[in-house]
This record gives C-alpha cells, sequence and structure tokens, in this order.
C-alpha cells in the first residue's frame, strides 16, 4: 500500500480533518492507545499538553495508508503494516491513534503517533523516515502480491503526470482534470520538434503559447488560465527554450487573453457551459443516491453496533453469574473449579469478540460492494464528461485554425489592393 507521512503540530485542525463525515462516507476511530481521553480531539489535547514540556512544536506523526483500489483489505493487515510501521521508526509504545476512512468505495486508514516520549520529555528523532516507509510499502505490495506501482519499482519511472497540490487546485477551479491536461501537453510536445509546430499541435487541442513573466513560455487554455509549460512537461526552462527559442517573440499573456477572447464565439461557449450543467446535473442525481446510501448505511452500521452491545452486555451477565460467590465461590478457589470456570468464560468472550468482528467485517463488505457500483457510474459519468470537453476543444482549436486564415486571407487582399492603387 502506499505509505505518505509528515511531522506536524496543530493536533486540533488533524482530528477536526480526521473527522471528517462531508468528506468521508464513513469515518471509525479504532483504536486509542496511550491517552486518557476517549476522543480523538481530547487525545491530541494531551499530545499537545505533554510537548509545552519541550522545544518541539512538531509534536505529532501522522501516516496514511492507501491499499490499491481494486483490493479488499482487511483489517488486520493495515494493523500489522502499522505494528511494522512502529518498529521501523522506533516508535514502540507511543501514544497513538488509529482512524479508519471510507470514501468512493474504499477504505484506507490513518495513524498519528506522539513523537513525544513522556519519560525522558523528548522527541523520538524520524530520520530518513521516508526510505523506510517506501521500504515497508514494497515489502506489503510483494508479500499481499499486489501489483507495485511503476513509482515504487523505479522511482525514475514514475508517472510523469502526477501534479503538485498548486496544480491540482488551479485546474479544479477550472473544472479541467490536470492529469488530461499534463497528458495532452506532453503529447503535443512529444509530436513536435520546433515552435511552430507545437504551437499547431497546441491550438487543435485549444491551448496557446504565450510569454509569460520573465520571458518564460507558458500555455492558455480557452478560457484564459494560464499554466507553466515547463511544469507541464516536467522539463526545465532551458530544456524548453532549446527547442522554442526565445520566448520574447511571442505574445504576452495579455495580448494572447485578448486574441482569445475575441476569437471564441458565442455558440461555443454556449456549448462548453451546456455539456458542464448537463454534467452537474447528472452528477447531482448520482450525489443524491450517494448521500441517501451513505445515511441508510450508517443506520445499519449503528444499529449493528447497538445489537452487539446489548449482546456483550446480556454474555457479561450470564458469564459473571456463572462464578458462585461466598462459601461456595471459596470452595470452588480451593478446588480449581473457580478458575475452570473463568478460563472458560474468557474463550467463550473471545469467540463472542471475533464473530462480532467478522459480523462487523461481512456488512462493511457488503457495504463497499453496494457503493463501488455506485462509483463505477461516477467514473463512467466523468469519463463521458472528459471525452465531450476534448471534442470541444478540438473544435474551438479549428475555429481558431479558420479565423487565422481568413484573416491571414483579409491581409493579403488588402495588399494586392495597394499594390495595384499604386500601379495605376
Amino acid at each position: 500500500m502506499i505509505l505518505k507521512a509528515s511531522q506536524r503540530g496543530s493536533g486540533q485542525n488533524l482530528a477536526a480533518h480526521l473527522m471528517r463525515t462531508d468528506d468521508n462516507e464513513h469515518v471509525l476511530v479504532h483504536d486509542l492507545r496511550g491517552f486518557a481521553s476517549d476522543d480523538l480531539h481530547g487525545a491530541f489535547k494531551e499530545a499537545e499538553a505533554v510537548s509545552h514540556g519541550t522545544k518541539c512544536r512538531q509534536y505529532l506523526f501522522s501516516l496514511s495508508l492507501n491499499p490499491p483500489e481494486a483490493e479488499n483489505v482487511p483489517i488486520t493487515v493495515f494493523e500489522d503494516a502499522i505494528e511494522r510501521i512502529e518498529g521501523k521508526l522506533k516508535l514502540e509504545g507511543q501514544p497513538r491513534a488509529i482512524v479508519f476512512h471510507e470514501k468512493e468505495g474504499r477504505r484506507h486508514a490513518h495513524c498519528v503517533w506522539s513523537r513525544i516520549d513522556a519519560e525522558t520529555m523528548t522527541a523520538r528523532q524520524m530520520s530518513f523516515f521516508k526510505q523506510k516507509l517506501m521500504g515497508v510499502s514494497r515489502d506489503l505490495y510483494l508479500e499481499n502480491g499486489w501489483k507495485m506501482p511503476r513509482g515504487l519499482e523505479n522511482a525514475a519511472e514514475r508517472n510523469p503526470t502526477n501534479f503538485s497540490l498548486a496544480e491540482w487546485q488551479q485546474a479544479k477551479r477550472q473544472d479541467i482534470d490536470p492529469r488530461w491536461l499534463k497528458t495532452t501537453l506532453q503529447h503535443c510536445w512529444a509530436r513536435s520538434d520546433n515552435e511552430r509546430s507545437f504551437v499547431r499541435s497546441l491550438e487543435e487541442h485549444g491551448f496557446f503559447l504565450a510569454r509569460g513573466d520573465r520571458r518564460s513560455f507558458v500555455v492558455l487554455d480557452h478560457n484564459g488560465e494560464v499554466w507553466s509549460l515547463a511544469r507541464c512537461l516536467d522539463l526545465k526552462s532551458k530544456e524548453v527554450a532549446a527547442r522554442l527559442g526565445d520566448a520574447a517573440a511571442l505574445p504576452s499573456v495579455e495580448v494572447a487573453k485578448a486574441s482569445v477572447g475575441a476569437r471564441m464565439t458565442p455558440a461555443l461557449r454556449r456549448h462548453v457551459e451546456e455539456s458542464r450543467a448537463r454534467f452537474q446535473k447528472r452528477s447531482a442525481t448520482l450525489g443524491q443516491r450517494r448521500m441517501e446510501m451513505t445515511h441508510r448505511q450508517r443506520a445499519e452500521r449503528a444499529q449493528l453496533k447497538a445489537t452487539q452491545e446489548t449482546e456483550w452486555q446480556r454474555e457479561t451477565r450470564a458469564r459473571a453469574e456463572r462464578l458462585p460467590k461466598g462459601l461456595r465461590g471459596l470452595w470452588h478457589r480451593i478446588t480449581g473449579k473457580y478458575q475452570q470456570v473463568r478460563s472458560e468464560n474468557e474463550r467463550e468472550a473471545q469467540r463472542t469478540q471475533e464473530r462480532h468482528t467478522g459480523e462487523r467485517q461481512t456488512l462493511i463488505d457488503r457495504q463497499r460492494d453496494e457503493r463501488s457500483l455506485l462509483q463505477k457510474q461516477f467514473r463512467e459519468l466523468r469519463s463521458q464528461q472528459a471525452a465531450l470537453l476534448l471534442e470541444l476543444r478540438k473544435d474551438i482549436g479549428r475555429y481558431l485554425r479558420m479565423a487565422r486564415a481568413r484573416a491571414d486571407s483579409a491581409a493579403l487582399s488588402r495588399r494586392r489592393g495597394s499594390s495595384l492603387r499604386l500601379q495605376r
């Protein structure tokens, strides 16, 4: 599974994030170890209070564990992975919290440790934790027979369309999938060998080359949003300049935006907006179904929890009644029968716990299967929308080429007319 971690402070912000039920369909605080509090906010307040006795500001170590999308990973695998990571990072015995999230039919986990050793009042050192986690991640893929991502097999072969948080936020504002954006620009770059062919390839997809600040190369989409070309291509600026030459000859961002706005026809804008409106309507319908399913599934889990708690209390009372009291109890202790009954009670309690765990897992698996069917419809809808927007962008590119050809033709006609008047 993919392991991502960081040292951090702001425990209350982290607790609020981990307990969000608007972003996650199901949230379960699975384990709180080494804390007096029985809730996440209280636990992280304890960790922060202890850290005040040191100079450490990043008093928490936060880890996320993300298994492969297609795999149904039981809780025990997460627990074993966390125990192994504790050993690698020297966090054994440190207070920790384990939280499970379910989102879009997938389950992942978060584990947060306090870095402060209460006995020595020092922070546990987290040297080279990224390399150590990568080693554990590779082992988990191999041991469980999961298909390993190429980036784990060889860091040099990581997916080139990976994007930063800033790129994701910018793309999200514009309703553009940044993976598609990067892939498209990289495809245009691969099929061109100079500025002219690259500009032509960009315009076929509705993108435009311009000069950014400090004479850098940028790309504009039909909305006028500006993207750094070097970042999208995962190249250095000098590598881009080596093929495209000096950016000084290109129009500035302001000029390019004016040109795009002048050429963009109301009809094409209407097509794009209509497409987005249809997508939002269908997405809202699926979103309503998802919300209803989430509420129903939460109710089912709450009902199962209440049933199991009632059953546990009833069996606990029954087991307590088996243990004799008074003189009879004393006699059972002397003869050893008391310990026999107690041992049998413990075995029965263990069997009940295992049965309850199996019932919870069965319910979770059934609900995740149900949710995965709905998520498949979400993916199909998004895929259809991406394909439609791609076609619209190609139409925009074709129109712009036509507009440029008409402008060139009009300029040529004016020059010919001027030449004829001079000859007369």
